[in-house]
């Protein structure tokens, strides 16, 4: 390989090793206290319960901002049925619900366990800036 006109030699374990430091880079997984999320390093998402071993707890997005879509078109407070709506079923639609709640980059929070119920904080309207 060259690189700024230097030519460098890798051996075929260097060049493992730094498959897989690359791979570990591009797959980041991050746990909350009931959910987690992955980036996986073919740009999908995957919702899962943490701790479970089973793909019944999880739901796999085509890419993050599919997610966050989903988020976009759901009312400023919604439930498991709300998500469901969307094509989700079962567990998948509470796994999401508390997944957005938990997960920073969402301005949302869990109001209600019974029905599982999340709320959209406020925003100022779109044009306006904080502190006009």
């Amino acid at each position: 390989m060259e690189l700024d006109g230097d030519e460098h030699r890798l051996s075929r374990a260097e060049a493992r090793r730094l498959r897989d430091s690359l791979g570990d880079a591009l797959t980041q997984r991050r746990e909350f206290l009931y959910t987690a999320g992955t980036h996986r390093e073919d740009g999908s998402y995957v919702v899962e319960r943490r701790g479970a071993d089973s793909a019944g707890h999880s739901k796999v997005f085509e890419r993050y901002d599919a997610l966050e879509r989903l988020y976009g078109r759901l009312p400023d407070a919604f439930t498991a049925e709300a998500v469901g709506r969307t094509g989700l079923t079962g567990g998948r639609r509470h796994l999401v619900v508390r997944h957005l709640a938990e997960h920073p980059a969402f301005d949302c929070e869990l109001v209600s366990r019974q029905p599982l119920t999340v709320r959209k904080r406020d925003r100022p309207a779109e044009g306006d800036e904080e502190g006009d």
